[in-house]
């Protein structure tokens, strides 16, 4: 498990991205608890069965969710919601984390693609 990387990463940052991202941490492991914790393309992200699932990262404006997917965010619509979004991640604030239930349906799409792919 690398939950040190990620918490090595996690320190490098502002005290208010810190915290969102702890927080978002914590969602993630609560709604997926078998994930593990690994770095992807530099970043902190989530494997479920050796598949990345989620990850996060701290940017100069923003902070982003990311669903390691192309087409999980697209289907969502979250524009129309406020949420500024390019087609694999999901940007928000430390003022204004993104929703649990949010969250959970995020990585319900994920989790989904990926059994209909293995399927």
């Amino acid at each position: 498990m690398a939950s040190y990387e990620i918490d090595d990463y996690l320190t490098r940052l502002p005290d208010d991205q810190r915290r969102a991202l702890d927080e978002l941490r914590a969602t993630i492991l609560r709604i997926v608890p078998e994930a593990e914790q690994c770095i992807s393309y530099k970043l902190p992200a989530f494997r479920v069965h050796g598949r990345v699932v989620a990850g996060f990262g701290a940017f100069a404006n923003h902070l982003s969710y990311l669903p390691h997917s192309g087409t999980v965010l697209p289907a969502f619509g979250l524009e129309s919601s406020g949420y500024e979004c390019t087609q694999s991640s999901l940007h928000f604030t430390p003022d204004h984390p993104l929703p649990d239930e949010l969250v959970e349906r995020l990585l319900r799409a994920r989790l989904a693609e990926i059994d209909d792919a293995a399927a």
